[in-house]
């Protein structure tokens, strides 16, 4: 699942040169990792949940961490033998599928991990670990005995079509699972709304859609009527598709089911077009994110390069990283400079973000500056802040960004004979 992200997000500036280059990139790639432990809760007392609009929910916890040699450590995700004793195991049904008993090595080991750190030095401790995903050699579930339920909450993104799609349709064609469920409208839909059967010929070219077909919303968390609507329903896997927020309230969910002692999986899938998600190589929808930004880039620089000191500012997503901001300038080759949440940026004086400006206007006639929205965001002005706001599913509610810099830009009396152009 994704973990919170860090509350202190650090600004930077990315400069691009004329021919293309970005000179000391090196260290843009050391992103923030918004991947931790997922935690297992301590059940030697009352659990005392919070059930609201808000799905900042909170739980009395601990990590569930193992140590080994050399520095090793497992952050380890919970599972349904840490509550449920004595539970059967079975043959997982891809060794009779014929698809996929012939590949050698199919299974994931047992003691598989993947390491956080890629790059280590010969003396330094082995570091943090997460389990490695993958189908087991033995399942807790017999296929028949499966009844699963999906549900996609917090905003869109490309491709949730295609996640639930697969989802369905890798349940029924390689474990044999025939009862699925999809949950309509979010989190408030296993309470207040009606349910749809899904199979593989209602699922089939959902992926040509955008948006989701089970729809989705903000917030209406109610962890007890949610933990009560799986167990009358008779679910026993739980796949979940949403954001920060939408994952901290899969967890306070399962941690209820644990409470109860149900044998009920819940798998969190991580949506975030942000690409900030640490160990995996991309998350679903980045591509396209990127591939629309740089539709905006490449128009912002045609109607800069069309008036004298023209220039075309672009704000992009990117909450706490500037990974759809980045990759969308180096696709672009037009972006003179780009500004995301881990470089740090200054406006005025030598060096900085005015400075540049004036010299690639001097250089060029026009510039295109493109900025993360979570750039900048404590250069903003003490006058614009009022408190800080949350959305319906507990995300901090960013400044505006693009707003500020294309006013800051205006009232630069050095720069204001020219256009500024705000996509």
């Amino acid at each position: 699942m994704e973990s919170a992200p860090n509350t202190n997000p650090v600004p930077q500036m990315l400069h691009v040169e004329s021919n293309g280059t970005i000179p000391n990139s090196n260290h843009l790639f050391s992103l923030r990792s918004s991947l931790s432990s997922v935690k297992v809760p301590n059940w030697n007392g009352d659990l005392n949940l919070r059930s609201g609009k808000k799905m900042g929910l909170q739980s009395k916890e601990n990590p569930k961490i193992v140590h080994g040699e050399v520095g090793y450590v497992l952050e380890d995700v919970p599972h349904l033998t840490d509550y449920v004793p004595d539970l059967p195991s079975y043959p997982n049904p891809l060794q009779d599928n014929p698809a996929y008993a012939v590949v050698k090595q199919y299974f994931v080991n047992l003691d598989d991990t993947v390491a956080q750190k890629i790059v280590v030095h010969k003396t330094s401790p082995r570091g943090t670990h997460f389990r490695r995903a993958g189908p087991r050699q033995r399942v807790y579930f017999e296929s028949d005995e499966v009844h699963a339920c999906i549900v996609t909450c917090g905003g869109l993104c490309p491709g949730l079509n295609t996640v639930i799609r697969e989802i369905v349709c890798g349940l029924f064609h390689m474990y044999g699972v025939t009862k699925i469920l999809g949950i309509e409208g979010g989190y408030r839909g296993f309470y207040a709304r009606n349910t749809i059967t899904m199979t593989p010929k209602t699922v089939n070219d959902i992926h040509k859609r955008g948006g989701t077909i089970l729809g989705t919303s903000r917030g209406g968390h109610d962890t007890s009527k949610i933990v009560d609507s799986i167990q009358d329903r008779g679910i026993n896997q739980v796949y979940i598709i949403g954001g920060d927020g939408t994952q901290k309230g899969a967890s306070v969910i399962f941690e209820e089911i644990q409470r109860r002692g149900l044998k009920v999986a819940v798998a969190g899938v991580p949506k975030t077009i942000d690409n900030d998600i640490a160990v995996i190589d991309k998350s679903f929808g980045f591509d396209t994110a990127v591939e629309e930004a740089e539709r905006a880039i490449n128009a912002a620089h045609v109607e800069a390069e069309s008036v004298e000191n023209g220039i075309g500012l672009v704000k992009l997503m990117g909450r706490y990283s500037g990974f759809i901001a980045m990759y969308a300038t180096l696709a672009s080759r037009d972006v003179d400079c780009c500004l995301i949440p881990e470089s740090p940026f200054y406006l005025e004086g030598k060096g900085g973000l005015f400075e540049f400006i004036e010299k690639r206007l001097k250089e060029n006639g026009h510039m295109v500056l493109v900025v993360a929205e979570g750039a900048g965001q404590e250069l903003i002005a003490e006058s614009m802040r009022s408190m800080d706001h949350e959305d319906a599913s507990g995300n901090k509610l960013l400044l505006d960004v693009g707003l500020w810099l294309s006013q800051k830009i205006k009232a630069s009396t050095s720069m204001s004979s020219g256009a500024l152009l705000v996509v």
